[in-house]
């Protein structure tokens, strides 16, 4: 293969990113593959051994670029993207993913409890006493007497504001997680640098 058709495939890989940051991107390998061939006693075949294929070139690019836009964003989208991605990467992903999922979905909860009480005022609520001693949430059948709601329309403003307050815990949590963590580095590190490194 030459580095020609080697960028010429890359560039495919690459096609879902703006045009702008893929052709920094082929810019910056063809650059590294002109560099590394000037050393004497260098053979292109080992250079673009040493980068990889050029889907998983493709694919370093793209977690890198999405870790650096989730350190910059409060976004819970993005963040959920990175961490999902992220948990691809081994078991620290993994419990970076599993800890966003539990609180964006608890948070998402919440939000959903107050938007569901003005449309199923009986079935939404907080239900203290019966066989069960607290009951939240929308029921399709609420705890029957003793049991009683408690909160009534309060429960609209509590639920939003701890629905969102976890939400935004929990973007902010993966964010500080993401902007520390060194870890993210040595499994994300850019193909070209993996290549100097080895070479």
């Amino acid at each position: 293969m030459t580095s020609q058709e080697y960028l010429q495939s890359l560039r495919s890989y690459l096609k879902s990113l703006p045009a702008e940051t893929r052709e920094e991107i082929l810019l910056e390998i063809s650059s590294h593959i002109q560099d590394a061939l000037s050393q004497p006693g260098a053979a292109l075949d080992a250079i673009l051994a040493r980068l990889g294929p050029p889907d998983r070139v493709a694919a370093a690019y793209r977690d890198n670029l999405l870790l650096r836009r989730a350190r910059l964003s409060i976004s819970p989208v993005v963040m959920a993207r990175t961490v999902a991605r992220l948990a691809t990467k081994g078991i620290f992903g993994f419990v970076v993913f599993l800890c966003a999922t539990v609180g964006y979905c608890v948070g998402g909860g919440f939000v959903l409890v107050a938007l569901c009480k003005p449309i199923f005022p009986n079935h939404t609520g907080m239900w203290i006493g019966g066989p069960e001693s607290f009951t939240m949430g929308v029921q399709f059948f609420p705890p029957a007497p003793p049991a009683h709601e408690a909160l009534g329309n309060y429960i609209i403003p509590l639920a939003l504001f701890l629905g969102c307050l976890l939400i935004l815990v929990t973007t902010m949590v993966i964010r500080f997680v993401l902007r520390t963590s060194r870890q993210w580095e040595v499994q994300l590190a850019l193909p070209q640098q993996r290549a100097a490194q080895a070479g």
